[in-house]
């Protein structure tokens, strides 16, 4: 996308009518077109856009915001936009980090937070929430009743369960609760032309192929989700925190794959590459550019304390104590990155990927060695913060100032090429919890190939009208 210079919104006649219908509908109250609603809505948490909102550019606005408080009520907005034709854009938190929620072709933004009820079922370990709730009331409020959900994702404050859904996101303990994917037990969606669709929750189902996934990690680009059902757990009766230097990145990957094999499955495991160490634990002497692990093992007391010999017999470094793990539990939701530099003209972003154990050491020195020698990046790093039986995520961060005759966008487009070339060429995915947006869409083909077409064939079956947050994955 190409950033222009703020002018003010003007809807076509079409639009117009759509949004008059919807005002009588939905109330004034619910609808807006206010200029700082539309340029509130123009964007999400995508790094480059915070450049484009300091030379006050955007590459779009929306005609109007919606705010629907029922089903009802979004089967009213998609009934009208699509037989009006007017695109559609979920939104959620808008923390978002690719751009999935910029409404690139106009049309109306549809914030959800209005609808954020919630029922646990204990007996059933099943929470009902509706789209718009926020990722951090429901953890507390699971919390309190004794419940987690395990999905602690560092934007869990900003956050809402739909968003979750529809990035295919996934949280910090992910090793043991697994991703929304794994979680999400029923789905309640309304598709084009304005019909709700409800998948019930059961605790496994062989009707057919799951229509459960073809929601999550869409993105918005099938319809609305306006409820799901997710499976929870007891919160943990023991937590145990264990940390590591380690003189090689390959030693300490190399340490997890064999836990993993074993069958102990550490709620946390990250581990830091010598640049992130010194970014993170620098003031820890004794850990300080060495390679940092940092394990949480929680659960039952004693599945987790057998867990936790099973790592202590299979790691590979020095044991370092609770305080580094402490420190990481202190800081893991700061993102103060962006307010920080990016008005210094410092363009960064983090890139998370996907491999099996057997190509991780070849991409991660790929993606890195790819990154570096762009003219203008100050530093190039990695850690690992997800793992599997199979294999392993990596999480790449780049920053860097543009050289002279290069705009930040242009700094950062070829940062992000480079780094999905990189990871292609060594067998990984291009995504691996963050989902696709606007600004992974360019790499859909070279890894889905032919799958990708199929993809856009449902797309095109399911939203005939192509109203469903158009451009989004590139479809």
């Amino acid at each position: 996308m190409s950033p222009k210079k703020d002018v003010k919104k003007e809807s076509s006649g079409k639009v117009d009518k759509v949004i008059d219908k919807l005002s009588r509908s939905l109330g004034d109250d619910k609808l807006s077109t206010k200029r700082a609603d539309l340029l509130s809505y123009s964007h999400d948490y995508w790094p480059i856009y915070l450049h484009w909102i300091l030379k006050d550019k955007y590459p779009s606005l929306p005609d109007a915001v919606a705010w629907p408080e029922s089903k009802e009520q979004v089967k009213d907005i998609v009934r009208w936009c699509y037989r009006g034709k007017v695109p559609i854009y979920p939104y959620g938190g808008g923390s978002g980090v690719l751009g999935a929620a910029v409404p690139e072709s106009g049309g109306i933004v549809v914030d959800l937070k209005r609808m954020r009820s919630l029922n646990i079922s204990e007996e059933d370990l099943l929470v009902e929430a509706e789209s718009g709730l926020n990722g951090y009331y429901l953890e507390d409020s699971l919390n309190e009743e004794g419940y987690t959900m395990g999905n602690i994702p560092q934007s869990l404050y900003p956050s809402t369960v739909g968003g979750w859904v529809g990035t295919k996101a996934l949280g910090q303990f992910s090793t043991k609760y697994g991703g929304i994917e794994d979680m999400l037990k029923g789905i309640e969606v309304v598709v084009p032309p304005g019909r709700s669709i409800e998948l019930k929750p059961h605790p496994r189902t062989s009707t057919g192929p799951d229509l459960r996934k073809l929601f999550a990690g869409a993105e918005g680009t099938m319809g609305i989700m306006t409820k799901g059902w997710f499976k929870i757990w007891p919160e943990p009766q023991k937590r145990i925190k264990i940390s590591y230097a380690s003189e090689s990145l390959e030693d300490a990957v190399r340490s997890i794959r064999d836990v993993m094999r074993r069958g102990a499955e550490p709620a946390v495991i990250r581990i830091y590459d010598s640049i992130e160490t010194k970014r993170h634990f620098y003031e820890y002497e004794d850990i300080y550019g060495k390679i940092a692990t940092v394990l949480v093992i929680e659960g039952d007391e004693k599945i987790a304390k057998a867990e936790s010999e099973v790592v202590r017999e299979e790691f590979i470094g020095e044991e370092k104590g609770e305080e580094p793990v402490d420190h990481w539990l202190e800081t893991r939701f700061n993102v103060k990155e962006a307010p920080q530099f990016v008005p210094m003209g410092v363009v960064f972003d983090t890139i998370e990927v996907a491999v099996k154990w057997s190509d991780a050491m070849d991409l991660y020195h790929n993606v890195v060695e790819s990154i570096r020698p762009i003219k203008g990046v100050l530093f190039a790093s990695a850690h690992a913060s997800h793992f599997y039986p199979q294999g392993i995520c990596f999480y790449f961060t780049f920053a860097g100032i543009p050289p002279r005759r290069k705009d930040a966008e242009e700094f950062y487009q070829e940062a992000w090429m480079e780094a999905m070339n990189a990871v292609l060429k060594s067998n990984g995915t291009i995504s691996h919890h963050h989902g696709i947006g606007r600004q992974r869409r360019d790499w859909m083909y070279g890894e889905l190939g032919e799958a990708y077409n199929l993809l856009k064939e449902i797309k095109d079956r399911v939203d005939k009208r192509g109203i469903m947050n158009p451009g989004n994955m590139g479809l």
